[in-house]
């Protein structure tokens, strides 16, 4: 039976240089949940579509999640509509303290739905990668998140946020991770 890795991207949607585009571009038929372009901010609109990705596979699906993709997989999974085989859910970002400067502020993030974060257990095995200096999560927060998803918890190390600012483009985690949950 086919296998298709269904990438989620965070807020910022595809980035050239990420490890997602790096991991899709080496998993011949994987697919990337297609920006939005209304409402770009609303959790809700953002379900939506990745739920519109998910019904446009047919056969099983793991699911390649990076920042508030992994919110998205977790809001979905709170109704889904289809089974999962399992997802990799990297550096989850903690949209209920502070983020940084350049992304939404917590009013603009709980106006949208993104809070409280979903916490129940997900109906499908996961890995939920954790660093130890991420600016957009702390890696006690993220293990917490971890264990209410029912997670296997995969410590990243010092990766940062996992994306091309902390000095990522591949990361060779990713595609080991991923076949180990599609071959579940």
């Amino acid at each position: 039976m086919t296998v298709t890795v269904l990438f989620v991207p965070g807020l910022r949607d595809h980035v050239a240089d990420h490890w997602q585009t790096h991991a899709a571009n080496a998993l011949p038929g994987s697919i990337t949940v297609e920006p939005i372009q209304q409402d770009r901010l609303s959790l809700a609109a953002r379900v939506n579509a990745l739920d519109a990705a998910l019904h446009a596979i047919s056969g099983e699906v793991v699911l390649a999640a990076h920042s508030a993709g992994c919110l998205m997989v977790a809001a979905w999974a709170a109704h889904p509509t289809r089974p999962i085989r399992g997802a990799l859910l990297a550096t989850p970002a903690d949209v209920e303290s502070p983020l940084p400067e350049g992304y939404p502020t917590l009013d603009e993030l709980s106006a949208n739905g993104w809070c409280p974060i979903a916490r129940k257990l997900l109906p499908f095995p996961s890995v939920v990668a954790a660093s130890h200096d991420d600016p957009l999560a702390s890696f006690e927060r993220v293990s917490g998140l971890a264990i209410d998803w029912g997670g296997e918890l995969f410590d990243a190390g010092n990766v940062g946020h996992l994306n091309p600012p902390s000095g990522f483009g591949k990361w060779r985690e990713a595609l080991p991770l991923i076949n180990r949950l599609a071959a579940r």
